[in-house]
């Protein structure tokens, strides 16, 4: 019973994760193309939001139960598809933390511009166009991950 209460808590955390990450994207796109700063305002505020409500606690129990699960039925971490699953996770991560940061700065800036009812900064559009290069590989990497999962090559 412990065991599949781990992975409904694992697999739970993992759609909360691709589907924020999803929807999370999908909404500062739409938010971005309206050309309406305060729009764009109130769709980072809510994309930052989302972020700590959402995705930072998927991101915590996806690495914990993964690794629990793992480790109770006795998969090697140091090869194989767990393997490949974990160095995925983790630059998946590497590409988020500076997107958290982006998402701040992006947030910050198009509040200041729709309560001064202004136009973005340049500075906006560079860090959209890095936090969309950045998005690419991590929720690539996490396709893969979610296909590693089901799938669990043993040829890996």
């Amino acid at each position: 019973m412990e065991f599949l209460l781990l992975k409904w808590i694992h697999i739970l955390s993992s759609t909360l994760l691709f589907g924020t990450g999803l929807g999370t994207a999908f909404y500062k796109w739409w938010g971005d193309r309206s050309g309406d700063v305060r729009a764009q305002a109130t769709v980072m505020r809510g994309v930052v939001l989302a972020d700590w409500l959402f995705t930072t606690p998927a991101v915590v129990v996806q690495l914990l139960t993964g690794l629990w699960m793992a480790l109770r039925v006795g998969y090697p971490l140091d090869r194989g598809w767990i393997l490949w699953a974990l160095c995925l996770y983790f630059l998946a991560g590497a590409c988020w933390l500076p997107v958290l940061w982006l998402q701040l700065r992006m947030r910050d800036m198009a509040v200041t511009a729709a309560q001064g009812n202004q136009p973005l900064p340049v500075r906006y559009w560079r860090y959209q166009r890095i936090w969309f290069a950045l998005g690419v590989p991590a929720f690539s990497g996490l396709v893969v991950v979610f296909w590693l999962m089901v799938f669990k090559p043993s040829g890996l």
